[in-house]
């Protein structure tokens, strides 16, 4: 198991990942909601511990994630489990502002802890390349519960895996990760695998993130 603790220098977010989770695409917001949204990163940046941690398994757990992902794991000689998050401190900010009813810095923290839990687990996927590398393997796109056919509630079947290291991330009743900015999922690893361009083609899955970043 590889757990680490990350700073938000670690992460290279950029104020251009936070307008675009935001909606803007490629436009620049009004001056106002620019300011708001440096000062949102200029706090964030003093206290924030984003976390993630992996493990290898050669064996593929007998999870049901539909043929897209299925295919994409195809010739995976190992796979990696992973768990990332922005972690509870983020969480509990973004519910103070909230309850504060502060509805302009609630949709700019929303944004920045979806780009915050992405950019960890990119992170984490360097960490996981540089252990591999040695093998002479490559890894897969990350694919995740809730995406691409592969239902949420099967978090369920991956939590237990990480035996209760799963730095801080719970799951609710509805089978949902707390902290919400989390992402969790596999990995194929192996000589023959690649990582690819999302193919948003083989998915119908309209509100996915990736699909709005295209």
């Amino acid at each position: 198991m590889t757990l680490k603790q990350l700073s938000f220098k670690d992460l290279a977010v950029t104020l251009a990942d936070v307008y675009e989770q935001m909606g803007y695409g490629d436009a620049m917001p009004d001056e106002q909601t620019q300011c708001e949204t440096q000062a949102v990163v200029d706090e964030v940046r003093h206290w924030l511990r984003p976390q993630f941690c992996f493990f290898v398994s050669r064996d593929l757990p007998a999870f049901r994630m539909g043929k897209i992902i299925e295919q994409q794991l195809r010739g995976s000689e190992a796979y990696a489990l992973f768990i990332c998050t922005a972690g509870m401190e983020y969480e509990a900010w973004q519910q103070r502002l909230k309850e504060q009813d502060d509805m302009v810095r609630v949709f700019i923290v929303d944004a920045l802890g979806s780009v915050i839990a992405e950019k960890c687990a990119d992170v984490m996927e360097q960490h996981l390349q540089q252990s591999i590398d040695k093998l002479g393997w490559h890894h897969t796109n990350r694919f995740s519960p809730g995406y691409c056919g592969w239902d949420v509630s099967e978090q369920q079947l991956l939590f237990p895996l990480f035996e209760e290291k799963t730095c801080g991330v719970r799951l609710n009743n509805s089978s949902l990760m707390v902290p919400i900015k989390s992402v969790s999922g596999i990995i194929g690893l192996g000589e023959k695998v690649r990582r690819l361009d999302y193919t948003c083609g083989l998915c119908d899955m309209k509100q996915c993130y990736k699909r709005r970043k295209r």
